[in-house]
């Protein structure tokens, strides 16, 4: 099941797209929503039962919501979580919620261990601190599970429409606002930064993704690999997952 996503610079595009995709019959869609203000959470019915494939997984639930989000057109449950390192972020859709949880909001669990298997089929959860990043710049991301190849081109082109930006693009953002401290850490280590970049990035990245999966790199892989999983892997427990 293809996954496709797009970076938004404002909730009301974000909202206007996920609209646009209902209509063109896309209904899988998850909306991620930064700052969400204490109206726009009251707007946000909640329910006694909770939906399926959220269970634990969403941590810190502001106002015990888990419901039908009446305030987006399309409707679709809704939670709002505190994330460390971001704050409020509304999560649009069963799958948007879980995402969160599998990074571990406040009191959340620990990768995939609290979620129903069929939650987040086919989501990019290795993107997740991409989407993090986006969110703490005020943006919005929207994910939209598709059935198959020519739903996710027609998924691609809508978004482009409406003026989304790339997951691709936004990481490439992200790592430029990280690559300055980056390099002057490794030179302060004696390294040319510049000739093993690729390495050290591949091995931040690679922590992120794993969290407290695995706290050492991989001894097989270059210096630079390592030396960038540590340094991932410690701005993974300061500023983001912390349990």
């Amino acid at each position: 099941m293809p996954t496709v996503s797009g970076v938004f610079r404002n909730r009301e595009a974000a909202t206007k797209a996920a609209v646009a995709l209902k209509e063109a019959g896309l209904p899988c869609i998850n909306l991620l929503l930064p700052e969400a203000t204490d109206s726009q959470v009251d707007r946000v019915p909640v329910s006694e039962t909770e939906q399926p494939g959220m269970g634990k997984a969403v941590g810190t639930v502001l106002g015990g919501a888990v419901g039908i989000a009446a305030g987006l057109e399309f409707g679709a449950a809704a939670a709002t979580v505190l994330i460390p390192g971001v704050g409020p972020v509304l999560a649009v859709g069963l799958a948007a919620a879980a995402i969160l949880g599998i990074g571990g909001a406040v009191g959340g669990a620990a990768a995939g261990a609290a979620l129903e298997k069929d939650s987040t089929r086919g989501l990019p959860a290795d993107e997740l601190f991409v989407y993090k990043d986006a969110l703490k710049q005020g943006r919005s991301v929207l994910i939209v599970e598709t059935r198959h190849d020519d739903d996710a081109a027609r998924a691609h082109a809508i978004l482009a429409d409406a003026g989304a930006e790339t997951i691709d693009a936004a990481r490439e953002e992200w790592w430029i606002g990280l690559r300055s401290a980056e390099a002057e850490h490794y030179h302060s280590l004696g390294g040319e930064f510049e000739s093993v970049e690729q390495d050290y990035r591949r091995g931040y990245e690679a922590a992120l993704r794993n969290g407290n999966a695995a706290a050492k790199a991989d001894p097989k892989e270059s210096d630079a690999y390592r030396c960038g999983y540590e340094r991932g892997a410690a701005h993974y427990r300061q500023h983001h997952w912390q349990q």
